[in-house]
């Protein structure tokens, strides 16, 4: 049996770009036209089990990783998940371990729904745009009305069912305006787990070559930077964000686990629901469909050129100005779909983030130093900790009164112990 050279994960679209929102900056609503009117995007129970079977063959790991996308996943139905839990349990291997994500708009998750991501162990992506006012303005069903409630609805149950969530707050140019709002608001809901999706819909005709609703140059490293001097004062250890996770990963010599900061790209593609296997999800189209698995085996459209070619393009075209950068190593340009502008010396390939990022990541350094040098004194006969256990609830060999390993400067009977 062939695997994958590599870990991959798959943005599996089993209902390919249908959604019950009209949410106005979705970028996957347009790939409708992509397949025949008319065309259910159900994907039928033969390609869902063939995917199923070529995902487990070719996964390296012993941890097998799904992840399921749309569109919107939930319009499924629940019995549409049941089945592919039994699918995975008909075709798992007695030496590894399936797991599951599931990224949701949550409007129509019940208790039902509940029951069985709990039971199944699924971990959730809830999107939430931050306060009412802020997440509806963009975020809306298909006759255009607020989703707000009915997203903090499923927010609460999936807290009281005590499903892993993450919070996927997509920036714009409103909400970026209010980076302490925002944060809070996530603080008071007790949200754990927070990733800030910067929105960029490149326009070249505009003024700035973006449209109005993205967030603007410059305005997310503000964001950021406020973010997270509160988060270093306030909620090391009670609450993640991605990036900061993502920035720390450096400091400790790991690889990033978000693709858009990694030096090459392509071991994210997209299955859509008819089996069509498309480089990323950001390039689903013509140009992108590399193949379809009901014709070529999962693991080769993994291992094609076309693929490896796509991956290597993000480092071959890296500018100089991004190679000599201090802060590379956390960025790496960013999502290649962002970089469409040009360098101070007129070399094209530049991230419209590139300003953001390289402000947030060189104001984070100082602490991230701090944090790495406390656990090489605190920790000289144990291992180098995880990037997410810089904020961890297990601080071996650490006094009450000695320093807080998270790195928050204060003791550590005052901060982390008995977290």
């Amino acid at each position: 049996m062939v695997k994958a050279s590599r870990d991959f994960q798959v943005f599996a679209q089993p209902v390919g770009s249908i959604c019950n929102l009209d949410c106005q900056y979705c970028y996957y609503l347009k790939k409708k036209h992509l397949y025949p009117k008319g065309e259910s995007s159900r994907m039928p129970e033969d390609i869902l089990e063939e995917y199923i079977v070529q995902h487990i063959d070719a996964s390296p790991e012993p941890v097998i990783n799904f992840s399921w996308h749309g569109g919107e996943p939930t319009v499924l139905g629940l019995d549409y998940f049941h089945k592919i839990v039994e699918l995975q349990h008909k075709h798992q291997p007695p030496n590894q371990h399936i797991t599951n994500g599931m990224q949701t708009n949550g409007v129509l998750l019940d208790e039902g729904w509940c029951r069985f991501l709990a039971t199944e162990r699924f971990a959730v992506g809830l999107s939430l745009d931050g306060p009412q006012e802020m997440h509806d303005r963009y975020r809306v069903t298909k006759d255009q009305k607020p989703t707000h409630e009915q997203t903090m609805r499923a927010h609460e149950l999936l807290q009281r069912h005590r499903i892993y969530t993450d919070i996927l707050c997509v920036v714009n140019e409103n909400n970026v305006q209010y980076p302490t709002q925002v944060y809070r608001f996530f603080k008071e809901i007790n949200a754990q787990y927070v990733s800030f999706l910067p929105l960029v819909e490149p326009q070249p005709d505009a003024e700035g070559g973006v449209s109005l609703r993205s967030v603007p140059a410059e305005a997310f490293g503000v964001f950021l930077c406020t973010i997270f001097d509160e988060w270093i004062d306030q909620d090391i250890g009670q609450i993640k964000v991605q990036i900061f996770e993502e920035a720390a990963r450096t400091a400790f010599d790991q690889e990033h686990s978000l693709c858009i900061f990694r030096p090459t790209c392509g071991d994210i593609p997209v299955i859509e629901h008819n089996g069509d296997f498309f480089s990323c999800d950001h390039y689903v189209d013509t140009e992108h469909r590399l193949g379809n698995i009901q014709e070529t085996p999962l693991v080769e459209l993994l291992e094609s050129p076309a693929q490896r070619a796509f991956g290597q393009a993000k480092l071959k075209t890296l500018p100089r100005y991004c190679k000599t950068c201090e802060v590379r190593a956390m960025c790496n340009g960013g999502c290649p779909k962002n970089r469409f502008l040009k360098t101070p010396a007129g070399e094209a390939g530049l991230n419209y983030l590139c300003a953001d990022y390289k402000r947030f990541f060189t104001y984070c350094q100082p602490f991230i130093a701090e944090v790495v040098d406390i656990w090489k004194r605190q920790t000289l006969d144990q291992p180098m900790p995880t990037a997410e256990a810089t904020g961890s609830r297990t601080h071996p060999k650490t006094g009450r009164n000695d320093p807080c390993p998270c790195g928050s400067g204060l003791k550590y009977k005052k901060c982390c112990l008995g977290k």
